[in-house]
């Protein structure tokens, strides 16, 4: 796989710095760490914060995120990696503004590990913290506390932040987050694989005739591997068992997100969107609104998944509400 790299173990650091450099205006470090990343206006008082984190290699998650209506810091790991708790404690304390800071990130062993970590640390300042685990994809268990976060992390950090900056304490935030995701649900399909710099082989194999339904955006095992189906026949395949997962019904109201997972244009994304608002339609589901592009991204992975999140009034409201990052731009919809 051809990369445009220097040595493989300054990816992430020449990665967070070219970001840095881009944005001068935009970000700044907690600290001295590259990997500690937070708001240019850090702390914001008499605000929820919202700290986030994660492994490198999912742009725009979870750095891209950081931003006004949405995230305040992000602690940033290798590729694929959990950051240290130091580092999450780090981003915590430089973003407190006196009301609280949630936790939001995907259910990974990692990430869970050195979160509570860090959530002990920060107890010992004071500083109060809550959790929001992001469990949307419905392939990787049947039990949903065991389930990955992945693409809906974006609805996740749409709705919390909104629901911060609209003046709602840190357990108004919290429950906020928690309806939105209980509403929500993914499922993705992988065609090739990608490759971690650092390891220099691709993640899985796969045939070129092949593809996985429900893999993860690490390479996770999915539900099914099959020869290579139309579009048609995938999203159907897709939006079936999202339906039958979801708390989806006649009459509903839903926003749709289509994820590239790297590498796959957004020409393929608008075939699949096609067949989406077709199903959705002949089920009596009512499209409210849609996201298409990359928003949750595996290095460069050819593939795509599919979330849906069910709405209601105060949703809708929240989704609507505006947002900006340097990798996220949305203006305020709520008097459209």
């Amino acid at each position: 796989m051809k990369k445009f790299i220097n040595k493989p173990e300054d990816f992430v650091d020449e990665m967070i710095e070219g970001i840095l450099k881009a944005h001068p205006t935009f970000y700044k470090k907690a600290k001295a760490s590259l990997r500690e990343i937070i708001r240019s206006n850090s702390p914001e008082k008499g605000k929820v914060a919202i700290a986030t984190g994660g492994g490198s290699g999912h742009l725009p998650v979870f750095l891209g995120y950081v931003g006004e209506g949405l995230c305040d810091g992000v602690a940033v790991g290798d590729v694929f990696a959990s950051p240290s708790a130091r580092e999450m404690y780090n981003v915590t304390k430089a973003i407190n503004g006196g009301k609280g800071v949630l936790y939001l990130y995907g259910n990974y062993g990692g990430d869970v590990m050195n979160f509570d970590m860090a959530t002990e640390m920060a107890e010992t300042d004071n500083i109060e913290v809550e959790t929001v685990l992001v469990r949307d994809d419905v392939a990787s268990s049947k039990n949903i506390e065991k389930r990955r976060g992945v693409a809906g992390l974006f609805y996740a950090y749409k709705i919390a932040g909104a629901a911060a900056y609209n003046g709602k304490n840190l357990q108004e935030v919290k429950s906020i987050t928690e309806e939105a995701l209980d509403n929500t649900r993914s499922m993705g399909v992988a065609l090739s694989p990608c490759t971690i710099p650092e390891a220099g082989e691709p993640t899985f194999e796969i045939a070129d005739d092949e593809m996985e339904i429900g893999m993860g955006i690490h390479g996770e095992p999915g539900i099914e591997r099959t020869t290579l189906k139309h579009a048609d026949e995938v999203t159907n395949t897709v939006i079936e068992k999202i339906l039958a997962d979801g708390p989806y019904d006649k009459g509903d109201e839903v926003s749709i997100l289509v994820n590239s997972l790297g590498a796959t244009p957004l020409e393929e994304l608008y075939i699949i969107y096609n067949k989406v608002k077709d199903i959705l339609k002949d089920k009596e589901i009512k499209v409210y609104n849609n996201y298409i592009g990359n928003y949750a991204t595996s290095l460069e992975m050819s593939g795509m998944s599919i979330s849906l999140m069910k709405l209601n009034p105060q949703l809708k409201t929240f989704l609507d509400a505006p947002a900006h990052s340097p990798f996220f731009t949305q203006r305020d919809l709520r008097d459209n």
